[in-house]
């Protein structure tokens, strides 16, 4: 439950028609802010807030930037530009091996499990899977914006069902293997 509440924004973002793209971005805006501050008022730490604080920063310039100039010719790329911001924000946190996904499991994990190589390799992993689906993404809708197709939604869409699948059945072959490592 908690990646839908750190995606949300973003999955907003992509799906309110192409046409009403400030209101897209002030309704992610908003519920960015409402996110970060839940997630503060519960007192989250910063490695569990990574993509939260991303999205609410992206967000803020992407409204600013929507109803200041909505003909702008960025627009049609502002789904590459958010699979984009995503993909750094992945790719930066692995740099600073504080892998997002690592703050968002200990949100559901147990303390002891926190330090675990296990436990802090599969947030690697993940987070290089949604690094990866989020790059992808980026190339794909900045091929489909320079094409001008408009239709983006199922690529935006796709950056996310993926790893979101590859997540739920990496964890459940991880735990499913968990009572043999512990035997053994």
């Amino acid at each position: 439950m908690s990646y839908l509440r750190t995606f949300a924004p973003w999955i907003v973002y992509a799906v309110i028609p192409s046409a009403q793209w400030q209101w897209a971005a002030l309704a992610a805006l908003l519920l960015s802010a409402v996110e970060v501050a839940r997630q503060l008022r519960a007192g989250r730490t910063l490695d569990a807030l990574l993509i939260d604080v991303g999205s609410l920063v992206f967000f803020a310039a992407l409204t600013v930037l929507a109803f200041a100039d909505p003909d702008t010719a960025l627009h049609p790329y502002g789904p590459a530009l958010s699979s984009g911001v995503l993909a750094l924000i992945a790719i930066a946190s692995l740099a600073v091996r504080k892998p997002f996904t690592l703050g968002i499991a200990k949100q559901s994990a147990p303390k002891e499990l926190w330090d675990h190589p296990v436990f802090v390799r599969t947030a690697y992993v993940l987070t290089t899977v949604w690094a990866a689906s989020f790059t992808l993404g980026c190339v794909v809708l900045v091929a489909l914006a320079h094409a001008g197709s408009t239709p983006r939604t199922i690529a935006q869409i796709a950056a996310f069902v993926i790893p979101i699948v590859f997540t739920v059945r990496y964890v459940a072959y991880i735990q499913a293997k968990a009572p043999a490592r512990a035997e053994g």
